[in-house]
């Protein structure tokens, strides 16, 4: 059994309706859509394909929305749960090489294939546990002063051309083995979104293998709604102030020893 979820919020229904194609491709056993709007519109995709569970709910947040999902495919007995934003699209076949990887590799609790923007162009997402420095460096700080900063960073110095095992993946394309999201638990719903995968992928990485595995590619069209939106860059802030609280701010003795081990095992020079 193997289950995905897509978690909506005013998304107009061409872009989910593209995803649906590249899923339904695949071999996984049932989609389910949570829609976090107001209306119920997108109700109308589930006459696509039998494989397909509409849920409407409240604007709960990114990761709460994504926890009834994950407790339904827990509770189907699925293998494997994919976590995937509306803006993706990708070809049948990655589905397959990631679950024959993740097949081979038992001690892998998450696994994120290379992401590219609709032009080819690679986007870096992973990255090393965050400081607070480093997101303001990221947000706030021209590039022209914060480039080595931000190299580092984003593993940049890697070339993103190796499997590796990274403590921070982003959230647009989660593939979890289920067992292992029970065993480290769902998202934390005290995020409304953002930081969401962020400390997920810290937890998973605490007990299991979280892979960057580069042999198979997605697209992702990254809206980036904060760097638009007055509301979003403040809804951004306040969960990763709520982040921050929860891990700890300057003193974050895991945070270092990770990071740490982290270069070391890339290789990284300064």
């Amino acid at each position: 059994m193997l289950t995905v979820s897509i978690v909506t919020y005013h998304n107009p229904i061409y872009e989910i309706d593209s995803l649906l194609d590249s899923i339904l491709l695949t071999r996984i056993d049932r989609i389910f859509i949570i829609d976090n709007s107001k209306n119920d519109l997108l109700r109308i995709l589930e006459k696509k394909s039998p494989k397909i569970q509409y849920i409407h709910s409240q604007n709960i947040g990114y990761g709460s929305a994504h926890n009834i999902a994950i407790r339904e495919a827990i509770s189907m007995g699925s293998i494997y749960h994919i976590i995937v934003n509306p803006d993706i699209q990708f070809e049948p076949d990655v589905i397959d090489k990631l679950c024959t990887y993740m097949d081979l590799n038992n001690d892998i609790g998450q696994i994120m294939p290379k992401i590219v923007y609709p032009n080819g162009e690679l986007q870096y997402l992973c990255k090393m546990v965050p400081t607070p420095m480093d997101l303001i460096f990221k947000r706030f700080i021209p590039k022209c002063f914060t480039r080595k900063k931000i190299h580092k960073f984003q593993l940049r110095f890697t070339g993103y051309n190796k499997v590796m095992n990274i403590p921070y993946l982003s959230g647009c394309f989660m593939f979890f083995r289920v067992s292992a999201l029970k065993d480290v638990g769902m998202f934390d719903e005290r995020f409304f979104m953002y930081p969401e995968d962020i400390d997920i992928t810290r937890r998973m990485h605490s007990k299991y293998k979280t892979i960057f595995y580069p042999e198979v590619s997605i697209i992702h069209v990254h809206a980036a709604e904060s760097y638009k939106s007055k509301k979003m860059l403040w809804i951004h802030i306040i969960n990763m102030i709520k982040y921050f609280n929860k891990w700890g701010w300057l003193h974050d003795s895991e945070r270092r020893c990770i990071n740490n081990k982290l270069l070391k095992e890339l290789g990284y020079k300064k």
